[in-house]
């Protein structure tokens, strides 16, 4: 499965939701959610623990225009947009964390 997250994790629970409810699978970090995938945030331990269950991307287009894109998270994977469309086809069901 697909996790799909858009919200930034310091302004609101959905990325530990999906983290604490999910079994694994793939997820994407997209718009603000792209915050958790930097170096030196509380949520780098997190995505670090979650490895082991999930491959982690983020939509590098959200990384630079937010100028994160050299502060991202070792074994975090950054995909364009086509890489988007790639993880939508490759999982059998996607989830929108809202």
């Amino acid at each position: 499965m697909l996790h799909i997250i858009n919200k930034s994790p310091l302004t609101g629970t959905t990325l530990d939701s999906c983290l604490n409810t999910a079994a694994g699978g793939d997820i994407l970090l997209i718009e603000d959610a792209v915050y958790a995938a930097t170096s030196g945030n509380v949520f780098e331990e997190k995505l670090r623990a979650a490895m082991g269950r999930f491959r982690i991307s983020v939509l590098r287009p959200d990384l630079e225009a937010r100028g994160l894109a050299d502060k991202i998270v070792d074994g975090v994977s950054q995909v364009d947009y086509a890489g988007f469309v790639d993880l939508a086809a490759n999982n059998k069901t996607c989830q929108s964390w809202l």
